[in-house]
């Protein structure tokens, strides 16, 4: 058992999906093992910082990719394709609470489900001040436009490179930094007052990993 663990802890990505296609269920354990908790901060971050929605959110985009093993194509980079899927799964969930009306309760649901007790910041040294920043923000996110906030939480709590997100979103980079300068220029304007007297670079690990208002290329 242990050799055929480290057997496939050895593939990349794109081979384990390959043996997902053909029904392989260790290569499947392998790829749940490196993106499980990846993906479930992505739906937690995407979906109003609601841990149940998060869970249910993570479980099914990994039936999808049993579902969608068979067609995926190995020359595709996989965590660009899983981040596309994932992405599509939480565009419907915005177009189903909007059909159901229910945008106008969203801020008061993101501060509801809003814990991130356990996250220091040297430059917030008072309590109340780190989680009135955190609430500010993650309210400001939600208010972006879908392609917008998307962009925004690859690249900035992801961390994933221009090109890599173009490629998940579809679009050119020009059109990925043009989103991500909109998007840190919104962000800027609604948190001006945290920004004043502050050092420009966030403790890496935060809310936010860069300044908001450094993305401008």
């Amino acid at each position: 058992m242990f050799a055929f663990r480290k057997k496939y802890e050895s593939y990349s990505d794109e081979a384990l999906m390959e043996l997902v296609g053909k029904g392989d269920e260790r290569a499947f354990g392998q790829l749940y093992d490196r993106y499980a908790t990846k993906m479930h901060h992505y739906f937690y971050r995407m979906l109003y910082r609601n841990q149940e929605k998060a869970n249910d959110f993570t479980q099914d985009l990994f039936l999808k990719l049993v579902e969608k093993g068979a067609s995926y194509d190995p020359k595709r980079k996989f965590s660009t394709w899983f981040y596309a899927v994932a992405g599509n799964m939480c565009k419907n969930e915005y177009r189903s609470r909007s059909r159901r009306g229910s945008t106008e309760s969203m801020s008061e649901e993101i501060i509801r489900q809003l814990a991130d007790p356990g996250m220091a910041d040297p430059y917030f040294s008072n309590p109340i001040d780190r989680d009135s920043f955190d609430k500010e923000l993650t309210q400001a996110i939600e208010q972006l436009e879908w392609p917008h906030r998307q962009c925004f939480v690859l690249r900035y709590q992801d961390e994933l490179p221009i090109k890599q997100i173009s490629e998940i979103v579809g679009c050119p980079e020009g059109t990925v930094k043009s989103r991500l300068y909109y998007a840190t220029r919104k962000l800027s304007e609604r948190l001006k007052s945290y920004q004043e007297g502050r050092p420009r670079q966030a403790k890496k690990g935060g809310a936010c990993k860069k300044t908001i208002c450094d993305e401008k290329q």
